[in-house]
């Protein structure tokens, strides 16, 4: 296995006359957690959603477990391994909280058993199929510690415990590299202890991380390395202290 889960080599997008990401090539180490940060319209949402599939660059190369993919379609990222979360809590609201799960699971299940004619003729493979995406799917709300609200409709549940539905639904389909969109966001300090706690033990079971968060203390106690994006371009890349104390960051982005 290489020592980099995932590469990214001289990508560059631009909308107009505008160019968002410019050249920009960077590496996740496997089972580490990321961050990445940088001051507004500094082009982070728009590599991130590059990444996940949801905006196509213009060029680059993408490399993924030693695979090379094409992030043009949101589909093909999430199989490829990628799953993300997004700024704005994107669940089913009416769902229960175990049904958000099960729906990631659902994305993996395939098959004339386990697919739209498996659920009409309810085969033995489909009802099986069922149990264990079930099973799977309580398994991830443990994990995420809202085990006991599986069967609350999902906006009912509090801001806190919406983001960690989020970040099991994530899961649930089975990703390699989990991408969080400002995952604190909205969080009081005792929300965003149990977040850093929660995303530990996430990467802990093997999944690595990649996070834009604007706190940079949370960032910085959490992340084992850290790309720094301006203006389009990554002016630092290393561990948080030395990121810190990077002369480009503290003008660009953290100030004296």
């Amino acid at each position: 296995m290489s020592e980099y889960l995932l590469k990214i080599k001289n990508t560059s997008k631009k909308f107009g006359g505008l160019v968002a990401l410019n050249n920009v090539s960077m590496r996740i180490m496997n089972k580490s957690i990321s961050g990445l940060i940088g001051p507004n319209g500094a082009g982070k949402t728009t590599l991130f959603n590059v990444i996940t599939g949801f905006v196509t660059p213009d060029s680059g190369l993408f490399t993924l477990n030693n695979k090379k993919y094409s992030p043009n379609s949101i589909h093909k990222v999430s199989r490829s391994g990628i799953s993300r979360t997004f700024q704005n809590i994107r669940l089913f609201s009416q769902m229960t909280a175990l049904e958000n799960v099960m729906v990631g699971r659902h994305f993996h299940t395939e098959g004339i058993h386990s697919g739209v004619l498996g659920s009409l003729l309810r085969t033995k493979k489909f009802k099986k199929n069922e149990i264990d995406i079930k099973q799977r799917s309580l398994e991830l709300l443990k994990l995420v510690q809202i085990q006991d609200k599986a069967h609350y409709v999902s906006n009912t549940l509090s801001y806190g415990d919406q983001r960690r539905l989020e970040i099991a639904r994530a899961l649930a389909t089975q990703p390699v590299l989990l991408a969080l969109d400002e995952p604190a966001a909205g969080m009081n300090p005792t929300e965003k202890e149990e977040l850093k706690k929660l995303l530990i033990n996430i990467n802990r079971t093997g999944v690595s991380i990649l996070l834009i968060e604007h706190d940079v203390k949370l960032v910085m106690g959490l992340c084992e390395d850290v790309h720094v994006l301006d203006r389009g371009q990554i002016i630092s890349f290393g561990s948080p202290e030395k990121v810190q104390n990077d002369p480009k960051v503290i003008d660009a982005y953290l100030g004296k």
